[in-house]
């Protein structure tokens, strides 16, 4: 007993702690979470991707439910029978005849049977189909996984991008207070007139407003993307970017040839079209006969009693087999078969037609990401200059050598170069991914 009591306390201790890492991993919270973190976070919780993976087991349940047809077929069938008025037979012997009551007032009967299908089309088609539906189910899981990498992806660009635009806004707002300082005590000292006060003031509350903007916009996207993860709405979420690294993967290779077969949505277009084939098959595969065997054994007893009916057995067995010859249905196989002959034609032409759809896509994101690329180049060769611009200004503001007004514009055009980088980086990285979703090369592996 004594030995007992610690091990029973260690035992709790073990489940209590062992039950804290469960819950702390599925209620983990992301704080600093980098674009792969998020990205693995979704593809693991976003109920979008479970649902296709359930979607997956389903279906491999749906195939060996179908298989299983082949098994043998093992059924117990009981009857018990009472006879409240039995039937008479008549018996005519030399010419005389009698009624006679054949069998008796109680019957019962169980009868276990084994039916075994040699030859059935239903079944070969099953068995032919099987592995391009298992095909079909993981094609549509890698398609819904590249689909939330890039709603992920292009969600996580917009929160930083965001979140940079509200540094650059913060810093214009203190660069404002300083300048409305000045702009004041320059004033009240008579150097200048009460314009240069009031311009600082109409701009310091128009960033303000800009402020509150961007920091309202910016919760929705965080709401946003969580939806996108599968995150829960009331736990913290905090990103983490590097500008230089997200700089350096903006390249890609802008002369790769295009390959349909990397993309999901055309091979699942090509399964189909094996599953349209094999049904195809089917159609003339039913003009095959069908073919089983079957074996039985019976319990039966008789009696008129019902109390001593089950006292003697009377059993029997029978194996044999079944063939069933389909000879004439109508026209319906023939329509079948031309119907199934159609689908594939018309498969053919989706096949084509994603062709074109691809293609198109591929050079549409390319063309974006080519303009998208340019306007970076460009918009990160003017946050240089109007940063130049705005210092050389200052000075001269300074010095009484320039007016309010040019330290004013040259202020606004400091912020509006840095907010163009960043929408240009933002939309360069968004055309980056649509580029790789055209070319099929988005990898849905950690």
């Amino acid at each position: 007993m004594n030995l007992y009591k610690p091990l029973l306390i260690t035992a709790l201790c073990i489940s209590m702690i062992t039950a804290g890492r469960v819950n702390a991993q599925t209620d983990s919270v992301l704080r600093n979470a980098k674009l792969e973190d998020v990205i693995n976070y979704a593809l693991k919780n976003k109920p979008g991707v479970k649902q296709s993976y359930l979607d997956q087991e389903v279906g491999e349940r749906d195939i060996k439910s179908a298989l299983s047809a082949w098994l043998p077929q093992i059924n117990a069938d009981g009857s018990f029978n009472h006879n409240i008025k039995q039937q008479l037979n008549a018996l005519t012997v030399d010419g005389q005849t009698s009624y006679i009551v054949f069998g008796t007032k109680n019957t019962s009967s169980l009868i276990l049977q084994a039916d075994q299908q040699f030859l059935n089309a239903g079944l070969i088609q099953a068995s032919k189909s099987a592995r391009y539906y298992r095909q079909q189910y993981r094609q549509n899981t890698e398609n819904v996984q590249i689909n939330t990498i890039v709603d992920v992806s292009k969600a996580f660009y917009d929160i930083l991008t965001s979140q940079e635009q509200l540094k650059i806004i913060e810093e214009n707002i203190a660069r404002i207070n300083k300048q409305l300082k000045d702009a004041k005590s320059q004033y009240e000292a008579g150097l200048v007139d009460k314009t240069d006060y009031q311009r600082a003031q109409i701009s310091l509350s128009n960033s303000s407003a800009d402020k509150k903007r961007t920091s309202e916009l910016l919760k929705s996207k965080y709401a946003y993307l969580k939806a996108l993860m599968g995150y829960s709405a009331e736990k913290e979420l905090t990103l983490s970017f590097d500008n230089q690294s997200m700089e350096s993967g903006i390249l890609i290779d802008t002369v790769q040839t295009l390959d349909y077969q990397k993309r999901v949505e055309y091979r699942l277009l090509q399964t189909q079209r094996s599953l349209q084939s094999v049904n195809t098959s089917y159609n003339k595969l039913a003009y095959l006969p069908k073919l089983s065997g079957f074996i039985n054994y019976s319990f039966n007893y008789l009696g008129n009693d019902v109390s001593e009916m089950f006292k003697m057995n009377l059993p029997g067995s029978i194996v044999g087999l079944r063939l069933n010859i389909p000879i004439f249905q109508g026209t319906k196989r023939i329509q079948e078969i031309r119907k199934a002959q159609l689908l594939e034609k018309r498969t053919d032409l989706d096949l084509q037609e994603s062709k074109n759809q691809i293609n198109s896509q591929y050079e549409r994101a390319m063309a974006t990401y080519k303009a998208g690329l340019n306007d970076w180049k460009t918009a990160r060769s003017n946050v240089d200059v109007s940063k130049q611009v705005y210092g050389t200004i200052k000075l001269q503001y300074d010095e009484g050598i320039k007016s309010y007004l040019d330290l004013m514009t040259a202020e606004t055009d400091l912020k509006t170069s840095q907010i163009n980088y960043l929408n240009a980086l933002y939309g360069v990285l968004s055309a980056k991914l649509d580029v790789q979703q055209a070319l099929g090369t988005i990898s849905t592996t950690p």
